[in-house]
């Protein structure tokens, strides 16, 4: 049987950290950040961890990575 293909956009937006989950950089960083208050501005810097309910998805996606 084939090797299963890695989602390539998702390969470029997940790393998987030590512990099995993965992690995603927030969106909305990149332009029209003065409409945004400060606070929302600093709480989409750090990256997030993958909610459980989403993570069936991913790992089906990157089959690879886990």
């Amino acid at each position: 049987m084939p090797k299963m293909k890695t989602h390539t956009g998702a390969k470029k937006r997940f790393k998987v950290t030590g512990k099995g989950k993965a992690k995603y950089k927030k969106p909305g960083q990149r332009h029209l950040l003065t409409g945004d208050s400060g606070n929302q501005n600093r709480k989409s810097r750090k990256a997030v961890i993958v909610a459980e309910s989403d993570m069936k998805v991913i790992k089906k996606i990157m089959p690879y990575s886990f």
